[in-house]
């Protein structure tokens, strides 16, 4: 078991809590009923004393020793509650001269007695045990006496048996309860911790796997759909992500190993080609030499890209804010790729203002999001097609507006065509990082990039770039 697991400090901290409150609360209860009952006795010894002694033992006569033992008699002759409680008269010298059961009380202590002389009452009580084992509550209460001097006491004596087994019965019950409270707390809490403990291991070592690049690795679905239920889907969606980004990555390394060998063997083959040809043949060799350069500049295009991505991941993608003409940006642009159109019998169609429209800008990077986004138009468009490049000059914001009727994105692709390798159509040439490259140089200026599709109809781009921006530099 781990050295500082939910179990124990569960164990150590709640259960035990729980378990001290318990007790304290079934102590507290048997103290209780033990002092209402004690207090019961109590008030019915002191109830006698008051009423019935001063009654007896007053005498117009003197009080001798001989008339002292007359009114003792009477007074237990006439004790009415003999049936509850034993009662003994002592006389000055602190000798028991009657008593109700009529039995020897010889070799018996009363310490109650000693305490009614002690205090300033004249009362004293005693709980103990007699000589026969009998648990016993006293009260002794000295007598009145005309001249202050001592007259002897009235002991009253109520057994504690039955009350004390009442209270042995209550306790058990207490005792019996606490029994069942902790059993049940223990049980519960143990069930609710098993409820949390099991999955959270399961958590541990499907994250284990998956800190060892398993992204099969999936935790069964949590019967509950509560917060570990919710981590566990959390979890299985995060291990599905990060699976499809590492087969986006892998597919990305091949596209853009691709991507890289295509032009390099076209470099490569018609190198060799122009150092072979006879120097005569002009027509082979300019022929050899445009594909070169054409080349060179599709693998110059791909290593910016590819610099892109990287300044972007690492957050240290920067702009050279300064103002520009962003029509005349759009126009150079466009110009790059009238003979594309020509070359693929795509109709290109412009729709730009004539004036000026400024803004604080990296116009550097606005034309390769441009670039990128224009490109994709005719990547994924077919001859006999169009794309259109619009600019709307609105009074807060600027929105470059580029559609084709090409083959469209589906539904599921749309919203994730902007994520990094993401390639919603793996047929066509690229290395999936050039709209994800896009979003980023439009997020910092400001702006919003919204692409909507149809499949079969065509798609439409639209950057809004505001005119008021405080474009980002990192």
């Amino acid at each position: 078991m781990i050295k500082n697991s939910i179990v124990k400090r569960w164990a150590f901290s709640v259960l035990s809590v729980i378990i001290i409150s318990i007790i304290a609360i079934g102590v507290f209860i048997g103290y209780f009923f033990r002092s209402q009952y004690y207090d019961s006795v109590r008030m019915t010894l002191n109830s006698r004393a008051t009423s019935m002694v001063l009654y007896n033992f007053t005498s117009s006569a003197p009080m001798t020793d001989e008339n002292f033992n007359r009114l003792a008699r009477r007074f237990i002759d006439n004790f009415s509650d003999k049936n509850i409680m034993e009662v003994w008269v002592i006389d000055r010298n602190g000798n028991v001269v009657a008593s109700s059961t009529g039995f020897s009380v010889e070799g018996e202590t009363y310490p109650d007695y000693s305490y009614a002389k002690a205090g300033e009452t004249g009362k004293g009580e005693w709980i103990g045990e007699m000589q026969s084992g009998e648990r016993v509550m006293a009260l002794s209460y000295l007598l009145p006496s005309a001249d202050n001097s001592e007259a002897g006491a009235v002991r009253y004596i109520i057994s504690l048996e039955d009350i004390d087994k009442q209270l042995y019965s209550i306790w058990g019950f207490i005792l019996l309860l606490e029994i069942i409270l902790i059993g049940f707390a223990v049980t519960s809490g143990a069930f609710f911790i098993r409820s949390i403990i099991s999955p959270v291991r399961k958590i541990n070592e499907t994250a284990s796997k998956i800190a060892k690049g398993d992204y099969n690795a999936f935790i069964d679905k949590h019967k509950y759909n509560d917060e570990i239920g919710k981590l566990c889907d959390t979890i299985n969606d995060m291990v599905r992500e990060i699976g499809e980004t590492e087969k986006m990555k892998n597919e990305f390394i091949s596209t853009v190993s691709h991507e890289l060998r295509t032009p390099l063997t076209a470099i490569k083959g018609w190198g060799e080609t122009i150092r072979t040809a006879p120097k005569s043949d002009e027509e082979l060799i300019n022929k050899g030499l445009t594909v070169i350069v054409n080349e060179s500049e599709r693998l110059e295009e791909l290593v910016e890209d590819l610099l892109d991505f990287s300044r972007m991941e690492s957050g240290k993608m920067s702009l050279k804010i300064a103002s520009a003409d962003i029509t005349k940006e759009i126009g150079e642009v466009l110009e790059v790729f009238r003979a594309r159109s020509d070359r693929e019998h795509i109709e290109l169609i412009t729709d730009i203002p004539k004036s000026q429209i400024k803004l604080n800008c990296d116009k550097n990077r606005l034309k390769q999001a441009f670039v990128n986004i224009i490109d994709n138009s005719f990547k994924y468009n077919k001859s006999g097609g169009f794309v259109k490049v619009s600019l709307e000059n609105l009074s807060d914001c600027v929105k470059i507006i580029i559609s084709d009727n090409g083959c469209g994105i589906s539904k599921n692709d749309l919203p994730r065509v902007k994520e990094k390798f993401y390639k919603a159509n793996k047929s066509v040439r690229g290395s999936g990082i050039g709209l994800a490259v896009t979003d980023e140089i439009v997020r910092l200026h400001g702006g919003e990039m919204i692409i909507s599709s149809e499949i079969g109809k065509g798609t439409q781009t639209v950057i809004v770039l505001p005119k008021n921006n405080k474009a980002r530099r990192k």
